[in-house]
């Protein structure tokens, strides 16, 4: 379909079953997709995989479903400012395969690249390669599932012998991101910072849902400026330049013109 626009947001995620993956883009709460984390929020969804960088924070972002005990499994960075997020995993209600940034970025990026896995650095001696990282805790405080060993093997760079683990590629049933800009062919913009995960996200998931602040026609977008084309985009809602957004704690400095150094 050439045309990707979709009427709403609950539209757009009506598809999505129980017990589906989802690749969702942000950092933080940057970049997030609120409007269709709300949608599939709304609509009952539950028994989610998600794969995220972090889990939103309590009450915003991947934490509203968090928190209505939609997901069943996140793979992620970091817990992050998500005081639910650390609850259901310490009681063995949520599992978690925690993974360090970079390898969770290319992780995506190799999924959505048709590589099945790939060799780093990242983790050679630690329990990420080695196993035992708790999953999933069982209700008496015990480790019900660890993370398993991963293959490790030698390989020479810059004319020494170096250790790397193997890492497999991620892909999920669907994408959910966020970008400033996008047309109806799926060509996105994204503002700044608020790329981050979202091109990585948008390219592992089977079926990419976009939400972007402003939908303009084919053509209107400089070509090299766009960020994600439309081919790792199926479907495109528009939600408008004003809708909410978020930040995990708002830090100022001193007024440089303030005497008494009050902000």
């Amino acid at each position: 379909m050439i045309d990707k626009k979709w009427a709403s947001a609950a539209d757009a995620v009506a598809d999505i079953p129980d017990g589906a993956s989802l690749a969702v883009g942000g950092f933080g709460l940057s970049g997030n997709p609120s409007a269709l984390i709300e949608a599939l929020l709304a609509q009952g969804t539950s028994g989610l995989s998600v794969v995220s960088n972090n889990c939103g924070v309590d009450d915003w972002g991947l934490g509203l479903l968090l928190g209505a005990q939609r997901i069943r499994k996140m793979t992620s960075s970091y817990v992050g400012e998500n005081k639910e997020f650390e609850r259901q995993f310490l009681s063995g209600e949520l599992e978690l395969e925690l993974t360090p940034q970079g390898t969770l970025a290319e992780k995506l990026r190799a999924g959505g690249s048709g590589i099945a896995a790939f060799y780093t650095q990242t983790g050679v001696g630690t329990q990420v390669a080695e196993g035992g990282l708790p999953r999933r805790y069982a209700a008496d405080g015990s480790v019900a599932i660890a993370s398993p060993a991963k293959d490790v093997r030698t390989f020479e760079m810059h004319g020494q012998p170096r250790e790397f683990v193997l890492e497999e590629a991620i892909t999920t049933d669907f994408a959910l991101v966020h970008a400033a800009l996008g047309d109806r062919h799926g060509n996105l913009i994204f503002n700044k910072a608020a790329r981050n995960f979202n091109p990585l996200a948008a390219m592992a998931g089977c079926i990419c849902i976009a939400q972007v602040e402003r939908l303009v026609e084919p053509g209107e977008l400089d070509p090299d400026q766009v960020h994600l084309p439309g081919v790792y985009v199926h479907r495109v809602v528009e939600v408008g330049s004003d809708i909410e957004k978020r930040i995990e704690r708002r830090t100022v400095r001193p007024s440089t013109g303030s005497g008494n150094g009050e902000a």
